[in-house]
This record gives C-alpha cells, sequence and structure tokens, in this order.
C-alpha cells in the first residue's frame, strides 16, 4: 500500500504575506502623510518668505499716489534674494562705472532727482566735462512720469545709470555711498510746486525735510565726507518787499508750505554744517524754465493749453497789477550749479565728528530780469502761431507770490555765476523741443521761425 504524502500547508505563507503587503500599505500610506505634511510645511515657508519680501519691495500704496515718495521704494535685499538687482555683482558693476571721473582730478557727483527737469541737465553737463555722475530719482507721479523716463533714456545714452529709490531709502543710500566714494553730492531731488501743497501737505514734509535730513545723515557718516549742493528756493523771500531779493533780506515769513519745507531745509543745513563739519552750499532757483522742463509750470501748460485753444488763467495782483516772474533759463541754472560745485570746499568732519569749520553758503540762482506773466503769454503766441484764449482773474491766495527778483552779485563775486538767456530766446528754444517732443506738427516751427524774427525786429530790447 502506498502512503501519498500530503500536500505542503501554504495558509500560514499566504497569511504571512498577506500580513506584510499589510504593513507595506500602512507604511507608505504613513510615508506619504509624513511627505504630504512636510511638503505643506515647506510650501507655506517659501509662501511666507515670499510674502515677507514682496511686502519689503512693495509697501501698500496711499490712496493719493500724486507726489507720493515710496512708490518705487527699493529694497536691495529682495532685489538681490530674485537675482540681478540692486546690490548684485552687476548692479555695483554700474554703479561704480557710471561714478568714475574720466578726467584727471574729476568729481564723483551722486545726483538725487536726476530723472528731474534740473537734475537731467546737470548730470548730462557734468558727465560732458568728464565728471563721474550716479543719479538716484523714485520717479513719482507729482507730474507725468513718462517723462521722467525718458530724461532717463536721454541720460543712459551717455553712461548715466540712474538707481531708482527714495531719499527716505536709508539702507539704499547707504550701499551707495559704501560702495561710491562720493566727493560732491548735487540734492535736487524735492516735492515742488507751491499750488499742490494745499492738497497733499504731507508729501513735501516727507521729501523736503525729513528726506533731505536722512541724506545729510548719510552723509555725515560717510568716510570721506561729501561736499553739498542743494536746491533751496526763491520762494524762500515769500512776503518780501525789498527788491531785487539779497540773501541778506529776510526769509522768516514764507507764504506757502513749501517755501516753509525749503526755509527748514536751509535752517538744518546750518545744523549739520556746525555739528558735524558738512559743507553746504544752497541755491535759490527763481522760476527755472527751458527743454525737458516740468508740466506743473506755468510756460509749460500755457503752451499746451494755447495749442488746445484751451483758455488759460492769468494773474493780477489784489491791487491789479500785472503778477512777474524772474524767469530764469535752464542753461543758466546748470552753470550757477557747477560753479557752486567746483567751488564747494571740502567737508571737515571724519566718523561723524566735526574736525574744524567747514564752508556754508547760501546764493540766489535768477535771471535778474523780471518779466510780466502777460509778456510771457505774448511771446508764446508769437512763437505757437496761435492766440491765447486769456482769463485775467485776481491771484488766489494759494502760497504764490506777485514778484520775484533776483539780486545775483554775489554768485557773480564767487562763481562768476552771469545769466545770458533772455525770456524770448529761452522759449523759443522750449517750443522748439515742445513741439518736437510732442510730434507736433511741423507747421508750428516753421511759422514759430519766422514770428520770433518779426518778435525781435520789433523789441530789440529782448536780445539784449
Amino acid at each position: 500500500m502506498v502512503i501519498m504524502a500530503s500536500p505542503p500547508d501554504t495558509s500560514k505563507t499566504i497569511k504571512m504575506e498577506r500580513y506584510n503587503s499589510y504593513l507595506r500599505r500602512v507604511n507608505s500610506t504613513k510615508l506619504l502623510n509624513a511627505s504630504s505634511k512636510l511638503l505643506f510645511r515647506v510650501t507655506l515657508l517659501v509662501a511666507l518668505v515670499l510674502i515677507f519680501f514682496f511686502t519689503l519691495n512693495y509697501p501698500p500704496l496711499s490712496s493719493d499716489q500724486k507726489g507720493g515718495h515710496h512708490l518705487h521704494n527699493t529694497n536691495f535685499l529682495s532685489s538681490a534674494f530674485y537675482g540681478g538687482g540692486v546690490g548684485s555683482t552687476a548692479w555695483e558693476k554700474q554703479v561704480r562705472h557710471s561714478s568714475t571721473p574720466k578726467r584727471p582730478n574729476g568729481m564723483s557727483v551722486l545726483v538725487t532727482g536726476a530723472a528731474g527737469f534740473i537734475g537731467s541737465h546737470c548730470s548730462l553737463a557734468l558727465k560732458k566735462r568728464g565728471d563721474g555722475v550716479l543719479g538716484l530719482d523714485n520717479f513719482n507721479s507729482y507730474y507725468d512720469p513718462s517723462l521722467k523716463r525718458a530724461r532717463q533714456a536721454m541720460l543712459k545714452k551717455h553712461e548715466i545709470f540712474i538707481v531708482e529709490a527714495d531719499l527716505n531709502d536709508g539702507p539704499m543710500l547707504t550701499k551707495l555711498f559704501d560702495v561710491v566714494p562720493f566727493t560732491h553730492v548735487l540734492h535736487l531731488a524735492a516735492q515742488a510746486g507751491v499750488r499742490y501743497a494745499m492738497q497733499n501737505p504731507q508729501s513735501y514734509v516727507a521729501s523736503n525735510i525729513a528726506g533731505f535730513v536722512n541724506l545729510l545723515e548719510i552723509s555725515k557718516a560717510a568716510n570721506p565726507q561729501p561736499s553739498i549742493v542743494w536746491a533751496s528756493s526763491s520762494s524762500v523771500y515769500g512776503l518780501n518787499t525789498e527788491n531785487p531779493f539779497s540773501e541778506l533780506h529776510r526769509t522768516d515769513q514764507p507764504a506757502s508750505l513749501y517755501a516753509a519745507t525749503k526755509k527748514a531745509g536751509e535752517e538744518i543745513a546750518h545744523t549739520y554744517n556746525h555739528i558735524y563739519g558738512l559743507s553746504l552750499t544752497g541755491l535759490r532757483f527763481f522760476t527755472v524754465y527751458g527743454p525737458w522742463g516740468r508740466p506743473d509750470m506755468a510756460y509749460f501748460f500755457f503752451t499746451k493749453d494755447i495749442l488746445h485753444g484751451k483758455t488759460i488763467d492769468v494773474y493780477k495782483t489784489v491791487d491789479d497789477k500785472e503778477v512777474a516772474r524772474d524767469f530764469t533759463y535752464i542753461d543758466d541754472i546748470v552753470k550757477g550749479c557747477l560753479g557752486a560745485l567746483d567751488t564747494a570746499g571740502k567737508s571737515t568732519g571724519s566718523g561723524g565728528k566735526k574736525k574744524g569749520p567747514a564752508q556754508l553758503r547760501i546764493y540766489n540762482l535768477g535771471n535778474t530780469s523780471p518779466v510780466p506773466v502777460g509778456r510771457l503769454v505774448s511771446i508764446l503766441e508769437g512763437l505757437l502761431s496761435t492766440k491765447a484764449k486769456k482769463h485775467v482773474i485776481k491771484m488766489p491766495r494759494n502760497g504764490d507770490v506777485p514778484y520775484t527778483h533776483a539780486n545775483v552779485s554775489l554768485a557773480l563775486h564767487d562763481f562768476g555765476y552771469k545769466p545770458t538767456t533772455d525770456l524770448a530766446s529761452g522759449l523759443r528754444k522750449f517750443v522748439k523741443w515742445y513741439v518736437s517732443y510732442y510730434g507736433i506738427e511741423s507747421r508750428v516751427k516753421k511759422e514759430a521761425d519766422n514770428n520770433y524774427k518779426k518778435m525781435m525786429s520789433q523789441h530789440p530790447e529782448e536780445s539784449a
């Protein structure tokens, strides 16, 4: 009898394999859950970091952006985080290249407000004579930023780099002074305009006072300390009735907040000169005009409105006298700014401490020939071949003064400042630029040339 072997009992093996498979699924599920949690935490951390850097780089905008000073607040840490931006090797190379002088003993100048009217002209003049120029501008929207961008593009063609940042951005200013040992600062950045101060007074305090103080704080700690030339204003004369305006006349009766902030700047300059040995020169500009000018200035918006057939408001004083301004052409102002830079004494401080007396100066820069606003309008009418629609009204109480007239004898004595451009010649150059920049039909140019020749023959004193 043959005994058959019973088949092996595989039930235990099958159970074991099922159990092991179960354990693998459980462990796999646990691992997946753990990975998911880890991935979620990493994603959340990255999101928080990105939000942090985004918040630093793009702070909330106020409801009134016009004239704001933090619209383009640049943080070099966040820019460097994304690569190639502020603080990067490429950025520092641009900064150094722009600020390095090309002539022997040339200056290295930080120009604040470099994309502005006066700032762009001065930057170009400095660069053309071989000085190093680095610009700083926040490109705010007080007036059309596209005009500022066009000026920036013009300067870029001449290898002038503009850092987009605000005066109140302390880390940025510190970084710039760490990268470049500036010999001079031409401080032209400011919240401009007399009338706008009634709408947005905070912007004037933020720029003209806080921004100026911030720049002085960084400058006093720099080694070497730079010599500083900065823009005050003829507005500081306020309600002064003595003519022509002299630097010796009283300036304690400002007629506008803008004027008050500029006067405050002069007192602040005195303080930093006295305590820290900073060399400071203030320039009181008188109604600057010319190509690439500011759209908020009368000559500019008069030109625009006359060409568009709109009515323009022409002010008269409360006693029916004509309002007059000492209109000063941009090229004359540039010569004055460069003259002030060339004669600026060295700062005497080191490590934030004064080592000896330092230069402190204030000058008028004007044309010395006040012209009634009505005469300005007549010149524009001739140049544009268009009759203006005038609405003559009494001057409102908005901070404007009825009359300005500069005595520039001090600037003439100290650095040879002598304005040479009369209003008719200057406006002709402005109109030529205006019709070209805004693409006005060519007939305006031709008729303007003919009318200018005719006008000069009738008023030879304009060319005197």
